[in-house]
């Protein structure tokens, strides 16, 4: 089986580049991967602009793809700035709108043109959840049917179904929207940080919504990252201390001091890390507006059944 992207085309794609949205990729260590997701944004019929974070420790991927042709700008942070490359990318964009990649993932030829439609014709539109294809096997990730199904009313002024949750590489943001609630976290970091982003532009007023016709592909490596698991339980709790009421904050922090006595994978190197974050935690507290924690208590009561958030 051949192991280069294949790039999908939808029905009805209209022909020739689009400059409304401009698609955003960190990446870090992982030249080859990189290289893989470029190729197949620069035979996008969009010919969208690539804004490139390389939050590498060394010069090889920069040596690499500074000349690749998908690449508009190639940004090197000093030190590496996990998910809030996304941040600085997009305040580098010119664009109306920002969709996301990671250096494994990448988008099908027409989704880009079709979320710009979409964001275009809904002013209140903050983000797009695109339908996330696994591997050459182009496979449903888990998250699909979960957002599919979705407890949140639709709401007349947008498309697609409400949600509170996404894959941060596989969604198109309104750029406005966006930086205006200071796009991803810095807390966080990095792992699990796309429900605080959710819930503050739902709280800023922005819609969020899952729309199945946007695809993304995503060739994730074979192995977990290590620590990761560790990364989104801590930022689990995080998020909850950041946002939710303190009878929500202080059942997550008991969870997981439970979790780690038991000796779950990954839930002391959670608790330690939260423990240490959790001042800045309180200091940075805003709890969600009535509605918006009316909706994320939907989602709650879903994951106690067995669902998913």
């Amino acid at each position: 089986m051949s192991t280069e992207p294949v790039t999908a085309t939808d029905p009805g794609t209209a022909p020739g580049p689009d400059p409304r949205v401009t698609v955003a990729v960190i990446t870090r260590d992982r030249c080859a991967s990189l290289l893989r997701t470029l190729d197949a944004l620069a035979a996008l019929p969009e010919r969208p602009p690539v804004v490139v974070v390389d939050n590498s420790g060394g010069d090889s991927t920069w040596r690499a793809v500074r000349d690749h042709p998908a690449v508009t700008r190639l940004l090197r942070p000093d030190a590496n700035t996990g998910a809030l490359g996304r941040n600085l990318a997009a305040r580098h964009a010119r664009t109306p709108y920002v969709a996301f990649s990671d250096d494994d993932s990448w988008w099908t030829a027409g989704s880009l043109r079709r979320a710009a439609d979409l964001l275009d014709r809904h002013p209140r539109l903050g983000l797009l959840a695109a339908r996330t294809l696994v591997g050459h096997e182009a496979a449903d990730d888990p998250l699909n049917a979960v957002l599919a199904s979705s407890p949140l009313p639709c709401e007349p002024d947008l498309p697609g179904r409400p949600v509170l949750g996404f894959l941060g590489c596989a969604c198109v943001v309104r750029r406005e929207a966006f930086l205006r609630v200071g796009g991803y976290h810095p807390l966080l970091f990095f792992g699990g940080e796309e429900t605080l982003l959710a819930y503050d532009l739902a709280a800023d007023g922005w819609g969020v919504v899952y729309e199945p016709d946007l695809r993304a592909c995503h060739h994730p490596d074979q192995g977990e990252r290590t620590g990761r698991s560790a990364v989104v339980r801590r930022n689990q709790v995080l998020t909850t201390c950041l946002r939710r009421p303190w009878p929500v904050a202080l059942r997550a922090g008991a969870e997981l001091a439970l979790a780690a006595a038991l000796g779950r994978p990954g839930a002391r190197r959670a608790l330690k890390e939260t423990a240490v974050r959790l001042p800045a935690a309180v200091a940075r507290r805003r709890t969600l507006p009535p509605h918006v924690e009316r909706a994320a208590r939907l989602l709650d009561g879903r994951e106690a059944k067995g669902g998913a958030g």
